[in-house]
């Protein structure tokens, strides 16, 4: 508690200690942190500190503009030159990652215009970094490849043609 007169001079025997106390049930009663009240040349400010927990703010993260849409990538033409998949092609059973040969350096399972017996691997897909083999329906001939090794794939799309 500090008293002071208008001029910055301290005084202590011009306050009522009653007033103090009023001002601090005030303080507490309304939860104010700071009262000051001044009467001629009496100026009287009682103040209380508050210790509060941390405030830890958080802000959330600004969501990101939408994209314009973009313009859709043709899809690449089939290997065996035509554009439209055959009714006849293999489809895809899973989405992924096909790939033509087992290992980057070796040659492909197959290539176009083999003879491939059913049950043959033609390629891989790989889903959730498992290869699944993809073999031959039937026996007979590879006519057509409609996809190239590393292309992703959907669920259903076509990959080769056997005759």
């Amino acid at each position: 508690m500090t008293t002071s007169s208008k001029s910055g001079e301290k005084s202590s025997s011009a306050f009522d200690p009653s007033l103090v106390r009023e001002l601090a049930d005030i303080l507490r009663d309304t939860e104010l942190t700071e009262i000051e009240v001044e009467r001629g040349d009496l100026r009287l400010r009682v103040a209380r500190t508050l210790t509060a927990a941390p405030v830890q703010q958080v802000a959330a993260a600004p969501m990101a503009a939408p994209a314009a849409p973009a313009a859709a990538a043709p899809a690449p033409a089939p290997v065996g030159g035509g554009t439209e998949a055959p009714a006849n092609a293999t489809p895809s059973p899973m989405v992924g990652t096909v790939y033509v040969r087992p290992n980057p350096d070796a040659d492909a399972f197959f290539k176009v215009g083999d003879a491939v017996k059913e049950g043959d691997t033609i390629l891989l897909i790989e889903a959730m970094k498992t290869f699944n083999q993809i073999t031959a329906p039937k026996s007979g001939k590879l006519s057509n490849m409609l996809v190239e090794d590393g292309q992703p794939v959907e669920f259903g799309e076509a990959l080769f043609v056997i005759d």
